[in-house]
């Protein structure tokens, strides 16, 4: 028996970004539940769910850090820990996350630590070069590994017999063969939601979805089918789409509502709705066990699946919200970037959302590397389409190169990213902040990207509100309120809890230093 320590980093957002959402660590719980079935103990420190209020400016006041710091979190770590493994699965956070490994190493200088997630999977060889203190990474689904991991122990030199792993031995950098996907994923164990402060999370309504009370992270399929070439999917997960046995995920709610009082369910699904039969399976076992709760999938998705039939029993089953993920409104452009949508097919399923009652959100993405200014207004056009018909809300970010993704691998083979650096990571940030534009587009600048996106979302705001004047009243009494019925809502008000916190009593540290 081992005693394993699992770190979940402080949440790192950009200051002006339109979103923030502070979750339970689903992952981590999830590795921890199969650890404790493998016969050891496990110590998990939520670094967020210890401290959700607490917000600190680091990198020049360009980022806030919510939950406790790196220091903070180091003492939390037991003494008698035998392998301590950290999360880390934005690129944009390593820059912190590795301070935070070398500040375990310092304290835990004989126990080995042990990396993944998505940034780990995507650039495993980069983070031990970056950073000595890092021994092992995890590539792609962890129950499995981390389990085999943890059983060698004892014996670190047969760590090289373990599938789906780059290590640091004999001074030099391994990669073990890949491991393939977990197929039994109804067989995982819960996660293990003792070893998380769950309570701060629901009592304080924190969820990635819309506000609806207390709200339980729930996943009920793993992996994507599809190949987008801006996504880190593929290499995370590979293109295999697993799901769930609806009746267990539902057995799952029904334990969350009735143990933790849950009103509403996450799904954290990359893409959840992928196989019609599926989805609507899962909506009549909740009328047939007449369950109330509501239910969000917070991710895009995409249009295969949903038609009337589907948006209706989405209503019906207490799912109010949906947000689409076309990307773009320009055919060439989603031909060169694998998206497999037809523009067609997308504006018949908003329609058959809109019509069902459900409040619809559209993400778009900009300055894709061969794109023209013609992709570009015909993305725009398609916004304006898109708000004539009464989609409620629209994020439209700049492309930003992900490691892991088919686009990064094209863009550093033509030199296009010359270095990897502590910039580069910290730029990432700009996928989501309005105010750190960086273009990858040969044929645009970043400066006219930069009007582009605020006009762009001028146009979409600017056709729903003149066509729909109540919802601009609705958005700013929701606001005043602190009151949320869409994802827009939701950002405003977490922008403002980041920049403004004394209007929620919230504690923040200015600490710069970083």
């Amino acid at each position: 028996m081992s005693h394993i320590t699992l770190v979940r980093p402080p949440a790192l957002i950009s200051r002006h970004s339109g979103t923030g959402s502070l979750t339970p660590p689903i992952g981590l719980a999830y590795l921890a539940s199969s650890l404790i079935e493998a016969g050891h103990l496990v110590t998990i420190v939520d670094a967020l769910g210890e401290a959700p209020f607490q917000r600190t400016s680091l990198f020049d006041n360009e980022i806030v850090a919510t939950g406790l710091l790196k220091d903070e979190i180091v003492e939390r770590v037991p003494p008698h820990t035998d392998l301590i493994g950290v999360s880390c699965m934005f690129s944009q956070d390593w820059p912190y996350i590795r301070q935070l490994i070398e500040s375990l190493k310092e304290r835990f200088s004989q126990v080995p630590i042990l990396t993944g997630g998505e940034h780990i999977t995507a650039l495993p060889e980069f983070v031990l070069e970056n950073c000595s203190a890092v021994e092992y990474c995890v590539l792609g689904e962890g129950e499995e590994t981390l389990v085999e991991v943890v059983d060698r122990l004892a014996n670190p030199s047969t760590m090289k017999e373990v599938n789906g792993l780059v290590l640091r031995q004999d001074g030099q950098i391994l990669r073990t063969p890949p491991r393939g996907r977990i197929k039994a994923i109804d067989d995982i164990p819960l996660p293990a939601w003792h070893l998380v402060p769950l309570e701060t999370y629901l009592n304080n309504n924190l969820s990635s979805g819309i506000n609806r009370g207390r709200s339980m992270p729930m996943i009920a399929t793993r992996g994507c089918p599809h190949r987008c070439t801006f996504c880190s999917n593929p290499t995370m997960w590979t293109t295999k789409w697993i799901p769930r046995q609806p009746e267990l995920v539902l057995d799952e709610i029904e334990l969350y509502l009735k143990k933790y009082n849950v009103t509403n369910v996450d799904f954290y699904d990359l893409t959840a709705i992928v196989q019609k039969k599926w989805v609507v399976k899962f909506c009549q076992l909740i009328k047939e066990r007449n369950l109330h709760f509501t239910w969000q999938l917070p991710s895009g998705t995409r249009t295969e699946a949903i038609d009337k039939e589907v948006c209706q029993l989405l209503y019906e089953t207490g799912c109010y919200n949906l947000t689409f993920a076309p990307e773009t409104g320009s055919s060439k452009t989603l031909k060169e970037i694998k998206k497999g949508v037809r523009i067609d097919r997308m504006l018949n399923s908003m329609k058959a959302a809109i019509e069902s009652g459900l409040i619809t959100k559209f993400n778009i993405v900009i300055g894709f590397p061969n794109e023209t200014r013609y992709d570009v207004w015909q993305t725009v056009w398609f916004l304006v389409k898109i708000a004539w018909g009464g989609v409620y809300d629209v994020s439209i970010t700049n492309f930003t190169p992900y490691p892991g993704s088919e686009l990064f691998q094209e863009l550093r083979e033509e030199n296009k990213i010359p270095e990897i650096s502590d910039d580069y990571f910290l730029s990432l940030h700009s996928l989501v902040d309005p105010t750190r534009t960086v273009s990858w587009c040969k044929n645009i600048s970043t400066k006219e990207l930069h009007l582009l996106r605020i006009l762009a979302h001028l146009i979409f705001f600017g056709t729903q509100y003149i066509l729909r004047p109540w919802r601009f009243v609705h958005l700013l009494s929701n606001l005043i309120s602190k009151h949320e019925d869409s994802r827009l809502d939701k950002c405003l008000q977490d922008y403002v809890r980041r920049n403004f916190p004394k209007m929620y009593q919230e504690k923040v540290q200015e600490d710069t230093a970083f």
